[in-house]
């Protein structure tokens, strides 16, 4: 059986912590990495309900995407976070966050979105370098098979990645070279028009950024935050289960988000 330690150790082969931007708190924020790990649950947040069944599963250890916390001064239970640290804390239920990481991170979260989408030939938006593991930046570029109609690719994106619903600006290109970025990546759409994509995928899209969109003739999706992101749960999960094949491992079934469309 493997031990939490192994677990981490093994993340941050896949992840390391360095990759993470300023801003950003990721690792083990809570637990002991020396108790066992025989039940881990895997989800993209640590919401109440993703900790109340972790316990309620038995698990030892939650990993998720976005940090549990960020900053924090103090932990009580005024605080839904402080409560939600301390039930972990009081179930001795540890908590591993792997985030900017896992984003810029090769066969991360945009690795995974670029290959929900079909994307060939990727490469980063954002460039960051290279390491052992393989080349490193935020968000990926790559095209797709044929020239594809906006409204066909809006079917494909929206079924591909679950979502409810999507944002878009129409161009009247047809989509061939396409830029991706799991959440808020907004910000790289200058890196898109650079590169000559006709097509930008990305998550809580600004005003501004739809306005510069129009501007350069590019097409932009927003595809949802969760969507955009959540494609890398079942391939963590997945990998991990190879790895360490004492360890059960299950994928949230509540971390979900609460937002709905009125259509």
């Amino acid at each position: 059986m493997a031990v939490i330690r192994d677990i981490y150790n093994y993340l941050e082969q896949i992840a390391p912590s360095r990759y993470k931007m300023d801003f950003d708190n990721v690792g083990l924020l809570i637990g002991d990495e020396e108790r066992n790990a025989d039940r881990v649950l895997v989800a993209l947040d640590i919401t109440g309900e993703v900790a109340q069944e972790a316990v309620g599963w038995g698990a030892g250890l939650i990993i998720s995407h976005h940090p549990v916390f960020f900053t924090l001064k103090d932990v009580t239970a005024s605080d839904p976070i402080g409560r939600r640290v301390m039930f972990l804390i009081e179930n001795r239920c540890a908590a591993i966050c792997m985030h900017t990481n896992l984003d810029a991170a090769y066969k991360g979260v945009n690795d995974a979105l670029a290959n929900a989408l079909c994307l060939a030939d990727t490469m980063p938006l954002g460039y960051f370098g290279d390491d052992s593991a393989g080349t490193i930046g935020i968000g990926r570029i790559g095209s797709l098979a044929h020239d594809t109609p906006l409204p066909e690719f809006l079917r494909s994106v929206k079924t591909a990645l679950n979502s409810n619903g999507l944002r878009y600006y129409n161009a009247g290109k047809p989509v061939r070279r396409v830029a991706v970025g799991g959440g808020s990546c907004g910000d790289y759409f200058k890196y898109a028009a650079e590169k000559g994509c006709d097509t930008f995928v990305t998550a809580d899209i600004k005003y501004d950024v739809f306005l510069q969109a129009k501007e350069a003739g590019i097409n932009i999706i927003d595809a949802d935050h969760f969507s955009t992101e959540n494609v890398i749960v079942p391939v963590l999960a997945a990998d991990l289960s190879k790895r360490f094949p004492q360890t059960q491992f299950r994928i949230s079934l509540t971390h979900g988000p609460t937002a709905e469309f009125y259509i």
